[in-house]
């Protein structure tokens, strides 16, 4: 049984599948769903700032007839003013569920310890695993059964990165990270897709060859600078340019599909040619935020309703 979802790890294959058939239910008849969280609050802390995560997230519990309470960092960062265990004992009491966006994975787990209510990680500096289900929620609209797709991951290997190759081994999805040497994703993470993948008959690599790609189904550009980089923008765009998704590296791999988590800087990581393609399903997969974290939400708080 799901009781919190920290690095989308708590989820075999079963478990994924079944979540993302719920959210498809849920997208194509909302009013059946309506009060499936019905006098429930969820708590939403956020460290980050946030446009897609906050409002789908606030957006979606409302959806789902439950209360959602936002708190930012105004309040004070977790663990200054009263620490990360104190914030779970005191919110917990009051809440049904406590959804956190914040710098450090440290943080998530500490919550959830201390917490007796469910916690979901809406982004930290080592996953992103609600994102990572709205992608495959996409993939899964678009092409079908996604355990015959081959996903193509351009750029810095991060948090997105991570949840991403993550679910893929889940899913049975062949992942390959495209990322320029030194920008590689985080080896343990790595090997632990490696682990999942071979037992769901799936591949997980990492390549600093654009031609590592080809014959991708769908490719996946994200921001090449994280959210508190300081890195010069000359120095940025020397790195990365070369795995710019473009026209003419969208026809170099054969995808049919361009995904984005966004926020997206146009003409850098990603052109407005693409963006805003035939091949883009990029509005689609922020969309897909709200009904695939409705699909964790109600499984975590009312399993009984489905």
């Amino acid at each position: 049984m799901l009781t919190n979802f920290l690095s989308g790890l708590e989820l075999d294959q079963k478990g994924a599948l079944k979540l993302l058939d719920l959210a498809q239910k849920i997208k194509a008849n909302p009013v059946d769903f309506s009060q499936a969280l019905a006098g429930k609050s969820v708590v939403t802390l956020f460290e980050k700032p946030s446009l897609r995560t906050r409002l789908s997230f606030d957006i979606g519990i409302n959806k789902l007839g439950g209360h959602a309470v936002y708190l930012d960092s105004q309040n004070g960062a977790m663990g200054a003013r009263e620490s990360v265990k104190d914030f779970a004992l005191n919110i917990s009491t009051w809440a049904d569920g406590i959804v956190a966006r914040v710098f450090a994975h440290k943080t998530l787990t500490t919550l959830a310890e201390f917490s007796s209510v469910p916690v979901v990680n809406s982004l930290c500096d080592l996953y992103h695993p609600c994102q990572a289900l709205a992608d495959f929620l996409t993939l899964q609209e678009v092409h079908g059964d996604v355990s015959k797709l081959k996903l193509a991951y351009l750029g810095e290997g991060n948090n997105v990165t991570h949840s991403l190759m993550l679910l893929a081994a889940t899913l049975g999805t062949d992942f390959v990270a495209v990322c320029p040497k030194g920008s590689s994703p985080d080896s343990q993470i790595l090997k632990q897709a490696e682990q999942i993948a071979a037992m769901n008959g799936a591949s997980v690599m990492v390549s600093d060859r654009i031609e590592a790609a080809v014959g991708a189904n769908a490719v996946y550009a994200d921001t090449w600078v994280s959210m508190g980089d300081k890195t010069p923008l000359e120095q940025v765009k020397a790195k990365y340019m070369p795995y710019q998704l473009n026209q003419a590296l969208l026809e170099q791999t054969g995808a049919q599909t361009v995904l984005h988590c966004q926020p997206a800087h146009r003409e850098f990581e990603i052109t407005s040619e693409v963006m805003d393609g035939p091949a883009s399903k990029i509005i689609q997969q922020a969309e897909n935020r709200m009904h695939a974290q409705n699909a964790l939400l109600v499984t975590l708080l009312n399993p009984n309703f489905v």
